[in-house]
């Protein structure tokens, strides 16, 4: 118990040190112009900074808070009995392949999800970042996002909602509900790239159709996500996610089809 106790934790740091790498590469050698965001230039400040400076302080930010909030996640997953990492002995099959198909599988239906959504609202669907950001991006977030969605807030709030259903199915119940509102707080947290890209000074600026397809087609990627994290640990969230942000934020704007 001790020993794999001990490799969950290994997994989890390698996790946040892979996190923190790219987010240093990323500065490295993502031009700074793809940095900007709804027209806007960036700053004169950051444009000044030599890059190994930029690079090594996106690195410590992402090092220190990440680390902390996977360290809490993974107290929290050990108590609901979910294997934190991964789950023991499933093979690599279960660890990477399953969550590769799965993930390509949910960027298929964003990519139909956002065409007939767009076109229901004479919009021109949503903006992805130019590559190879957007390659970096999809890395960072089926890492970044998974360790503070599912590590962290969904395990936190079913591990509350179980202290307060004690009934037989109390557990289930508890990391559905808390899958479900790590969805619902996943969808809302691009609601500020949302706005930039659209530049939007409140939400009520967004269009309608605009926030039904955010919180419709992100919540359903968080929800499955959350599912494999209760299944088979937080490794397998992570290629679920990563996977779907490779298809929907990479291949599909590479192959230049849309509306």
């Amino acid at each position: 118990m001790i020993r794999a106790g001990r490799r969950q934790v290994v997994a989890l740091g390698i996790a946040v040190v892979v996190l923190a790498l790219i987010a240093m590469v990323t500065y490295l050698v993502v031009p700074l112009e793809q940095f900007a965001v709804g027209g806007q230039p960036v700053p004169a400040s950051v444009a000044a900074m030599p890059r190994w400076q930029l690079a090594a302080g996106n690195a410590l930010f992402v090092l220190i808070p990440y680390g902390l909030l996977a360290l809490a996640g993974y107290w929290f997953a050990r108590r609901l009995e979910l294997p934190p990492m991964f789950r023991e002995g499933a093979g690599w099959r279960v660890w990477v392949f399953w969550p590769m198909l799965l993930g390509l599988g949910i960027g298929v239906v964003l990519v139909i999800g956002d065409q007939i959504l767009a076109r229901l609202g004479s919009s021109h669907g949503f903006q992805h970042p130019e590559f190879p950001l957007s390659l970096f991006a999809s890395g960072s977030a089926g890492i970044g996002e998974e360790i503070i969605f599912r590590g962290f807030v969904m395990s936190l709030w079913a591990f509350l909602l179980k202290l307060v259903l004690r009934s037989g199915n109390g557990r289930t119940a508890a990391l559905w509900i808390g899958n479900v509102i790590a969805a619902l707080a996943f969808s809302a947290s691009h609601l500020p790239a949302t706005m930039l890209l659209l530049n939007a000074t409140s939400v009520a600026q967004i269009p309608a159709s605009t926030l039904i397809e955010l919180f419709l087609l992100n919540s359903l990627l968080g929800v499955v996500a959350g599912w494999k994290f209760m299944r088979d640990g937080l490794v397998t969230a992570m290629g679920v996610h990563f996977w779907a942000d490779i298809l929907w934020h990479v291949i599909w704007p590479l192959l230049g089809i849309g509306i």
